[in-house]
């Protein structure tokens, strides 16, 4: 195992991807000079400005330009910069990239990756910190992934340069900088695959990408409590792993979804009437969400940090369903 940063996590995946094929490369603003959180540190130095392509700012341009250069038979990397930014694109991404395989009965297909940086990071106020997952997994003709390790954030940038279709991918703003193992060598994480980051028997916690941390730290306090929590890692929001969910749910019997995004209309709804429509009979007590309020991310730091997920929180959820029935 190496420890890198979620950044050199995804710099190293990318760098293998366009060793592999030379029909990789990647297009966004400042990508020349490393990217805006180091993600593409040196890159240009070894596959040049031809691969490694600094744009103006103009994000309907760039997406665009990644979906014609896909159409024509190349595999662009379309760095966003924030996924905020992503909504000046919205037209060319949602009907565009999302509808082609479809409008084109199968003759054409978008093998492009779309890099959403999102989430609240050093109160980057209402227009640069939104978690909108939601929207584009509500969008068919997109897969959607969450990574919340650097392992899978390296993982799940190879699966997605190697998926046919086009892949938004959400990275944790938050969590650039945080170090961790890697395993070395060739690998890849499977999109649509789940992963069990820890065993349990009373609540399971379904979580993804940056609320991965602090549920993993609540994990640990419940456990003190005498509270068994079994931590899913959902990784692959669209497609996502029901089986794997399920059939923690039938061993504990309840149910916590927590995610960053807005608790109204998340994905964690989604999950949670998944459940009750097909494995009602195994609920002791109702499904619960967690989720941020429905108001702009402050950008005040103690607004802030009163908007975001704690462990303690997530902690006063989990003993909620743990002492709930049905």
């Amino acid at each position: 195992m190496a420890r890198l940063s979620f950044a050199e996590a995804t710099c190293q995946g990318l760098a293998e991807e366009m060793r592999r094929d030379p029909r990789v490369w990647a297009l966004g603003e400042d990508l020349g000079l490393g990217g805006i959180f180091g993600q593409y540190k040196g890159l240009i130095e070894e596959f040049g400005p031809a691969r490694i392509v600094s744009t103006p700012i103009a994000e309907a341009t760039i997406m665009g330009a990644g979906l014609g250069a896909a159409l024509v038979g190349t595999r662009p990397v379309i760095e966003m910069r924030i996924a905020d930014f992503a909504l000046c694109a919205i037209d060319e991404l949602v009907n565009q990239l999302a509808k082609v395989r479809y409008m084109f009965g199968g003759q054409a297909r978008v093998p492009a990756v779309v890099r959403m940086p999102y989430g609240t990071w050093r109160n980057s106020a209402a227009q640069h910190s939104q978690a909108l997952e939601s929207w584009f997994i509500h969008v068919p003709g997109l897969v959607v992934l969450a990574p919340g390790t650097a392992a899978d954030a390296k993982g799940l940038l190879k699966a997605a340069i190697r998926a046919e279709d086009p892949v938004v991918l959400f990275e944790p703003k938050d969590r650039w900088t945080t170090v961790e193992e890697v395993p070395e060598g060739e690998f890849v994480t499977p999109i649509g695959s789940a992963r069990v980051a820890r065993a349990g028997d009373d609540v399971t916690i379904v979580t993804w990408s940056a609320a991965l941390q602090p549920a993993a730290e609540a994990t640990a306090l419940a456990e003190h409590a005498g509270i068994s929590v079994e931590l899913i890692d959902l990784r692959s929001l669209w497609p996502w792993d029901q089986q794997t969910v399920q059939d923690s749910v039938a061993k504990t019997g309840r149910l916590l979804v927590v995610h960053e995004a807005v608790r109204v209309s998340g994905f964690g709804a989604e999950i949670a009437a998944t459940i009750a429509e097909t494995a009602a009979a195994s609920l002791k007590a109702p499904v619960r969400r967690l989720g941020a309020p429905r108001t702009p991310v402050p950008f005040s730091p103690p607004l802030e940090a009163a908007y975001g997920l704690t462990a303690e929180r997530i902690l006063r959820e989990v003993q909620a369903v743990a002492s709930a029935g049905c």
